[in-house]
């Protein structure tokens, strides 16, 4: 990389940084070309993006971001995973880690705060924005849905009665 390539670089990654919500710092020494494939692969489904940058270059992407937090996480062969919504890409990285052991969750950052591995793998457990948001729908639609069967339930149980003296006036 030339020097109009690296400022380049670090633009657009402080761009990123600037829009996304949250920043996943990964080990990735020794993975194979197929486990990464595998994993972006895995990543960009749930909305994310999967990127090995340089440390240095990162480090200055960083500057002045609310992601200042992990730089001390860049040492060594790191990648970085972002995203706007972090439970299902927290999810995917912590899945694809517990099969892989090559992958190594460092640590990262949601907004301003500062996450370590037992952050991320806490928020992998939560449900994913499109399960709360049903669960909120199922709780609102509830109570309606109980109404409408306490109201119906007095004219069925007219209409019944209505049924049964007709038959039994048929019958006589």
């Amino acid at each position: 990389m030339d020097r109009t390539e690296k400022r380049e670089f670090v633009a657009s990654l402080a761009a990123v940084f600037a829009k996304t919500s949250m920043v996943i710092v990964t080990r990735n020494d020794g993975l194979t070309v197929a486990d990464v494939t595998e994993l972006r692969r895995r990543v960009r489904a749930a909305g994310a993006t999967h990127k090995v940058a340089k440390n240095r270059l990162t480090s200055l992407a960083l500057a002045g971001t609310q992601f200042e937090g992990i730089k001390p996480l860049l040492k060594g062969p790191t990648a970085l995973s972002w995203a706007d919504e972090p439970v299902s890409m927290a999810k995917v990285l912590v899945e694809f880690a517990k099969t892989n052991d090559k992958l190594v969750l460092l640590g990262g950052s949601l907004g301003a705060q500062t996450l370590d591995v037992a952050s991320i793998k806490a928020l992998a457990e939560l449900p994913s924005l499109d399960v709360l948001r049903a669960q909120l729908v199922g709780l609102i639609s509830t109570p309606a849905t109980r109404i409408a069967g306490v109201l119906q339930a007095p004219a069925g149980q007219l209409a019944r009665v209505f049924g049964a003296y007709a038959k039994t006036g048929e019958a006589a």
